[in-house]
């Protein structure tokens, strides 16, 4: 008979306890499907994009104007062009170069969702513009 305290007693009963572990079922990976986004519509796009910044808070940074101009930081590199909302999309210009996304956000998260077919997502967050040089 194995006592309270002892090392045996103790090592069963953690055995014990990881063997329990491993028999409770496990809640499936997580997936778009199962995250909190939720789409914007054209009206919240415009209404939460204008004169913010929207960001990865590191490497890039966009700052929405009101009067559809955008300001395109990357690595400091100071980029302009244009922005729009159409059809419940965000639509950028940048270079020559127009893409449009759908929006979703989930609590601070935004995630800009390719609408060409390629499965690209662009996420960050929206903030007051930073302070630059």
């Amino acid at each position: 008979m194995l006592e309270s305290g002892s090392p045996s007693r103790l090592l069963s009963q953690a055995w014990a306890l990881a063997v329990s572990f491993i028999l409770v079922p496990l809640p499936p990976q997580m997936t778009y499907a199962d995250e909190t986004f939720r789409q914007l519509n054209g009206e919240q796009i415009k209404a939460m994009f204008v004169g913010m910044e929207f960001t990865d808070t590191f490497h890039w940074a966009d700052v929405y104007g009101g009067d559809g101009h955008i300001t395109s930081y990357y690595l400091e590199k100071k980029g302009d062009g244009t922005w729009r909302v159409e059809n419940d999309q965000l639509c950028i210009t940048l270079n020559n170069d127009e893409r449009c996304y759908l929006v979703w956000l989930s609590g601070a998260t935004i995630e800009l969702r390719d609408v060409d077919g390629t499965g690209q997502t662009i996420d960050g967050v929206l903030q007051r513009p930073s302070k630059r040089n």
